[in-house]
C-alpha cells in the first residue's frame, strides 16, 4: 500500500481529470462527496473506472478538512485525489530538444502567491507556451491550490524548478533563447521587441518585480503600456500580453 507521506492531495474537477489524462498512474485514489451525481460526477467517475482508478465516499466535511477548506467556501467541488507525491522530474534540455519551433518560454521570478502561479500556468497553457521556470527559493511552488487554480495547466505545461535563476538566464542565452524582462521604466515596449525567434520572458511579482541580479541578466527589458489609472497589472495578466504578443508576431 502507497505511504502517506508518498501521496499528496489534489483537488477540482479540472485538476482531477488532466491528471487522470495526462498521467493516470499517479493517481491512487479518488475520494468524492457522497450524494453527488450530476454529470460532471458521472463523466469523471467513468474516466477514472477506464484507468481502474480506486472510487471512495467521503462526507463534505471530510472533504473540506483535506483540501484545507471550510464550509461554503470550499473550493474542492466535492472531489478529491491522492497522488503521486513526487512529480516526474523534467529540465529544460528536456524541453528543447524536442521542440518543432522556437523555444517560447516564461520565467517567473518572486512570485509566492499560488493562485498567481496557477493563474501564470493556465495563461502559458493557453499561449502555448513550452515551460514556466521559477526558483527554488523566494517561490510558492507547485501546491494544492496552485495546480487547482492552473485548471489542468499543470499537468501539460512543464514546470522547471531551478536552484539559481540567474544562472538559468544565462544558460538560455547560450542556447540562443533572447532573454527579455518587464520592467516599468523599461525604453521600449513589448510590442516593439521583435519575438519571432526563441523567446523567454521574466516577470517578477506586482509591485516589487524581478529582483535586481534576474534583471541584469535579461538581454533587455520591455514594458506594458498602460492607457488607465492603475500603474500595474497581475502577473499572469502580464504574462498573457507578453506571450500571446510573441504569438502574435510569430503567426505573421
Amino acid at each position: 500500500m502507497q505511504k502517506m507521506s508518498e501521496t499528496r492531495l489534489i483537488y477540482g474537477f479540472h485538476a482531477i481529470t488532466a491528471k487522470l489524462r495526462h498521467a493516470a498512474e499517479d493517481v491512487h485514489e479518488i475520494i468524492i462527496a457522497e450524494g453527488r451525481q450530476d454529470g460532471r460526477m458521472r463523466d469523471l467517475l467513468k474516466l477514472a473506472e477506464s484507468f481502474k482508478v480506486r472510487v471512495t465516499l467521503s462526507d463534505t466535511a471530510r472533504l473540506d478538512a483535506m483540501s484545507g477548506a471550510v464550509g461554503r467556501n470550499s473550493s474542492h467541488q466535492g472531489v478529491v485525489a491522492r497522488v503521486a507525491s513526487q512529480a516526474r522530474h523534467i529540465t529544460l534540455d528536456d524541453v528543447l530538444e524536442n521542440l518543432q519551433e522556437p523555444a517560447l518560454l516564461l520565467v517567473l521570478d518572486s512570485i509566492t502567491d499560488p493562485h498567481n502561479l496557477g493563474a501564470c500556468l493556465r495563461v502559458a497553457d493557453a499561449a502555448g507556451a513550452h515551460a514556466v521556470i521559477a526558483p527554488k527559493d523566494k517561490a510558492c511552488g507547485l501546491n494544492a491550490t496552485a495546480i487547482k487554480v492552473a485548471s489542468g495547466a499543470a499537468d501539460t505545461v512543464p514546470y522547471i524548478v531551478v536552484t539559481n535563476l540567474a544562472r538559468s538566464l544565462r544558460e538560455m542565452q547560450e542556447r540562443e533563447i533572447w532573454v527579455i524582462g518587464t520592467a516599468a521604466d523599461a525604453k521600449r515596449e513589448i510590442y516593439a521587441i521583435d519575438q519571432k525567434g526563441p523567446t523567454a520572458w521574466v516577470l517578477g511579482a506586482e509591485g516589487s518585480g524581478m529582483r535586481r541580479l534576474t534583471q541584469e541578466t535579461c538581454d533587455e527589458l520591455a514594458y506594458i503600456p498602460m492607457h488607465g489609472s492603475v500603474e500595474s497589472l497581475n502577473v499572469s495578466v502580464s504574462a498573457g500580453l507578453c506571450l500571446f504578443e510573441s504569438r502574435r508576431q510569430r503567426q505573421g
